[in-house]
């Protein structure tokens, strides 16, 4: 084998910590980002939170979608062509600039107070604790609520020990999770019990509150609450729900009304009485003490319409993070040709700085931009709604505004956008395309909201099958298959036809 040395001409993208730190900075949601933020003002003291007046331009933080076209994108951190940007330093920003020694090495000259759409702090008021009740309390768990209704109940110590085992074997729902052989089982290392011991309790603890906790399954819920109903307020449709209840879950669950009637011997009307019943019954008890905790979003971008011009204007959330910028004394301590260790440490806090902020900044302008592209496509749904949501995948935004798509998929990752028919997140505009009998193009999602009006309209006695929705798209001109109908209709949790059967 011949050694040989060659020479070969390339471009590589190479990774630099801003480049890296930007690209971080931009997938951020706004509650890490503010998490961020505050790690950079713990841990670098040239950082400050500006509490002065608010001094950012309206454009700065706003931005017409019908002036947007003529703008020039600004090329961003994240994007994979980069850029040195010129010096924006001016007036008084420049007052202690004089002492920074030329020689300190940073990638670009930067605003070194970050002017963005952020308000001037997060903090609420001093004095304001409306919410730290809510902010402070831990909420009871079912198995705190049993254990406090443990407590007051006298039982003998064995039957209070069973109790513990069923009561930690009870889920979020109120539904025995283990069998009652195996907490036997467990129990009779150390005590000297019989199965029916074990039943006897979980008996006593299904009538604790709520009425059917401690349940195996969904029939002896139902049925531990009809148990509930006094002897002199028990009618006709309460026995027959019980009958439903006990025997016949399989076919309510298939909406098998006729072969109900026909095994029960009951009539419609009974029948209607009945599942009336069970409607109000609570299938997941337990929920009633552990309710899902609710999420809440913080949106990044507000749309609103200009009731002047009818123009649709996008603007940046201020009050997602503070306002920041170097503080100018420590920044004047910064000494030319002095390469001391304290020094030292001053120059690379300051560089660390100019950084963040630059990259605060490019996400704020690269948010803003890519948001107002999105609503300059998306103007039919903000007036029309979802059935009006045109067409749009990354590469449509990715080119409008100059940026690789990988960008475009950070800055639309856990962003939302807060517009008069909701919050939404950024991904929520973009949606595949299905072709029309016209030759134009329709978007899942605006048929996705033409089956969920269908079904909303359709008789419930007569569902309409996906085959009927398939050709009654046709009929409007969109040409979509029955399994995609299908699909769609299980991605918005749409039971199948005989399952949304009614008797009403």
């Amino acid at each position: 084998m011949k050694l040989s040395l060659q020479l070969k001409l390339g471009q590589q993208l190479t990774m630099t910590p801003q480049l890296q730190q930007a690209i971080r900075l931009l997938q951020l949601s706004t509650l890490d980002l503010q998490q961020e933020i505050h790690e950079a003002l713990e841990s670098n003291p040239m950082l400050e939170v500006d509490e002065s007046e608010a001094f950012a331009s309206e454009d700065a933080t706003h931005q017409d979608i019908n002036t947007a076209r003529q703008e020039t994108p600004p090329e961003t951190a994240s994007d994979n062509k980069g850029s040195e940007s010129g010096d924006s330093d001016t007036g008084d920003d420049n007052r202690w600039e004089d002492n920074i020694p030329e020689q300190l090495s940073v990638d670009t000259n930067w605003d070194d107070i970050y002017q963005g759409s952020y308000s001037s702090g997060m903090a609420a008021p001093e004095g304001d604790n409306s919410d730290f009740e809510a902010r402070n309390t831990v909420s009871e768990t079912l198995q705190d609520h049993l254990n406090w209704q443990l407590n007051l109940t006298h039982m003998s110590d064995v039957d209070r020990r069973i109790a513990m085992s069923v009561i930690d074997g009870i889920d979020a729902n109120g539904m025995l999770t283990v069998s009652v052989e195996s907490i036997h089982e467990s129990l009779t290392d150390e005590l000297e019990i019989d199965l029916d011991e074990v039943v006897a309790v979980l008996h006593r603890i299904q009538q604790f509150d709520p009425v059917g906790v401690g349940y195996r399954d969904l029939s002896e819920c139902l049925l531990i609450q009809l148990a509930q109903v006094p002897p002199e307020l028990e009618t006709e449709a309460i026995r027959n729900a019980r009958i439903l209840a006990r025997n016949h879950l399989p076919q309510l669950g298939n909406r098998d009304y006729a072969q109900i009637q026909r095994q029960a011997r009951i009539k419609e009307d009974q029948l209607r009485d009945a599942l009336e019943v069970i409607e109000n019954l609570n299938p997941r008890p337990g929920s009633e003490i552990s309710p899902a905790v609710a999420d809440y979003v913080v949106p990044d971008v507000f749309v609103r319409k200009d009731t002047r011009s009818g123009r649709w204007q996008v603007e940046l959330n201020a009050d997602t993070a503070p306002k920041l910028r170097i503080n100018p004394d420590y920044a004047a301590l910064v000494k030319r040709a002095d390469s001391s260790r304290d020094n030292g440490y001053l120059k690379d806090n300051l560089q660390e700085a100019r950084w963040f902020l630059k990259s605060l900044q490019s996400r704020n302008e690269t948010l803003l931009k890519v948001a107002s592209r999105i609503v300059e496509h998306q103007q039919g749904f903000l007036e029309h709604g979802e059935e009006a949501m045109k067409p749009l995948v990354l590469h449509d935004i990715a080119e409008a505004v100059e940026m690789h798509e990988s960008t475009i998929s950070r800055v639309t990752t856990q962003k939302y956008m807060h517009t008069p028919r909701g919050v939404f997140e950024l991904k929520y505009f973009f949606s595949s395309h299905v072709s029309t009998a016209s030759g134009g193009e329709a978007s899942s999602t605006a048929i996705r909201a033409l089956i969920r009006k269908l079904v909303a309209a359709e008789s419930t006695r007569k569902p309409l099958s996906d085959s009927k929705i398939t050709n009654i798209l046709k009929e409007q001109g969109i040409n979509v298959a029955r399994r995609t109908v299908a699909k769609y209709r299980e991605s918005m949790q749409i039971p199948p036809s005989n399952e949304r059967k009614r008797l009403t």
